[in-house]
């Protein structure tokens, strides 16, 4: 979908507030005048927020390709942030993941928005068209089967998208990351086939200026290895690199949208599966730090990986702040279910920019306590650690472990496991399947900080 500044469109939509028999979302259809308009409602006018506008225009796609309408114009909305906040609603709502179907609506799909050129509204709107396809671009990751979407392709996607923005990307394969002394990664990875890959995305906007680092859980599939999952729960699992495709679509919109700042992406990219030589639960590992580790559970698995990239990003990368994003535990979705992620961390000021840019990108973040008290749910008899801390408090103890693996540089880490994935049915300004949350909160922390 693209904008245009004419008034060639041919439909429109017009807003309606306050109107009890068109609540937010509803679309109704109306011949009476010189073009067909479809009537939005949009709640109360003084309570008109990007968040809500995004939601309501959300529904209007699936109207155009009812009625064939192909381009459309906005009667009522002159705000470019709200202008913007309505391209992003009809850009999601547009959106439809055809890697594996033939899309039969492809020729009926919205195509153009038309609107008044004013003051900033095309900086706004071009800002939000890169970010979109940058959500694109993590949305297609997430949404591709692991059959397509392993460790060595997620590298080359990597390489293909990014690389044309100017971004740097280095691959490490199994060797390499021996060498690097990545152990609890790799042995996450040993009862795969698919040789695991280290991707380090590197941006350089801001010429000799400190580099931030953005690092992301790379489980290309996570099968629980011998502490095996359900049926029912592998058949998503395809999405456990969430994680890692909002941190690559977030250096994409970076790179593309030239923002005046350095950063790293970093993603530990493996499968999680069973075989002979996969680890067991009970093994006592190593890891990139020294830190033994007992296996309390080997579905557990994403925190492995993660300790290690993030020990490895500060050693290696010496970033000046790092953020890790992953789709981490299911009791984030106890606590939070899917309208937020959960947030834990070691420095205030970098927590503060997170829930900022969270704010900012209407991408809810929720910081969860981090008492000294939960670390002691995670400690081990026989190693320096155990890689769960039991059923309470699972989301703050995931995170809190990561945060031993963490030295001296500011960290925050976001579970997004109840926000990136919904298999059934779209929750606006959600598509059904992968959401692309992370992508515009990630790219607002680092154009801001």
């Amino acid at each position: 979908m693209k904008f245009e500044f004419n008034q060639e469109a041919n439909a429109i939509v017009k807003l309606v507030f306050d109107d009890e028999n068109l609540k937010p979302g509803t679309v109704r259809l109306d011949t009476a005048g010189d073009k067909p308009t479809l009537l939005l409602g949009l709640g109360k006018q003084d309570e008109l927020k990007t968040a809500s506008v995004r939601k309501a225009f959300f529904a209007i796609p699936g109207e155009t390709i009812k009625y064939g309408f192909d381009s459309l114009t906005i009667d009522g909305l002159n705000d470019p942030a709200l202008l913007a906040a309505a391209f992003e609603g009809l850009w999601m709502g547009n959106y439809v993941f055809t890697r594996y179907k033939q899309d039969k609506q492809a020729d009926r799909r919205l195509k153009t928005l038309c609107l008044v050129q004013a003051e900033g509204l095309e900086e706004k709107l071009t800002e939000s068209r890169v970010l979109m396809e940058s959500a694109d671009f993590a949305r297609y990751l997430v949404n591709s089967r692991p059959i397509d979407l392993y460790p060595e392709t997620l590298a080359q996607l990597t390489k293909q998208e990014l690389e044309p923005f100017g971004v740097e990307v280095e691959v490490y394969g199994k060797n390499k990351a021996q060498e690097l002394g990545l152990t609890a990664f790799l042995t996450v990875s040993e009862g795969s086939d698919k040789e695991p890959q280290v991707i380090i995305a590197k941006y350089n906007g801001a010429g000799d200026e400190p580099y931030g680092a953005l690092i992301g859980k790379g489980l290309t599939y996570d099968s629980g290895g011998y502490g095996i999952k359900s049926t029912e729960g592998m058949v998503t699992m395809h999405s456990d690199m969430a994680g890692s495709a909002s941190v690559l679509g977030a250096i994409r919109a970076i790179a593309a949208n030239k923002v005046n700042k350095n950063v790293y992406g970093v993603v530990l990219a493996c499968e999680n599966m069973i075989d002979g030589s996969a680890y067991k639960n009970g093994d006592i590992i190593s890891s990139h730090l020294g830190k033994t580790i007992e296996i309390d559970s080997t579905d557990a698995e994403g925190r492995l990986t993660l300790a290690d990239a993030l020990s490895y990003t500060e050693e290696a990368l010496k970033p000046s702040y790092m953020v890790d994003v992953a789709t981490l535990t299911g009791a984030v979705v106890i606590a939070l279910g899917d309208v937020a992620a959960g947030a834990v961390g070691n420095n205030d000021q970098l927590m503060k920019d997170v829930l900022s840019a969270a704010d900012l990108s209407d991408e809810p973040i929720w910081e969860l306590p981090n008492y000294d008290e939960y670390k002691e749910q995670y400690k081990s008899t026989f190693a320096d650690l155990k890689n769960t801390g039991g059923r309470a408090a699972g989301s703050i103890t995931a995170g809190l472990f990561l945060g031993e693996f963490v030295q001296d540089t500011p960290w925050a880490h976001l579970d997004v496991a109840g926000v990136t994935y919904r298999a059934d049915k779209a929750k606006p300004p959600h598509p059904v399947g992968a959401s692309g949350f992370g992508v515009k909160a990630l790219y607002q922390l680092v154009k801001n900080r």
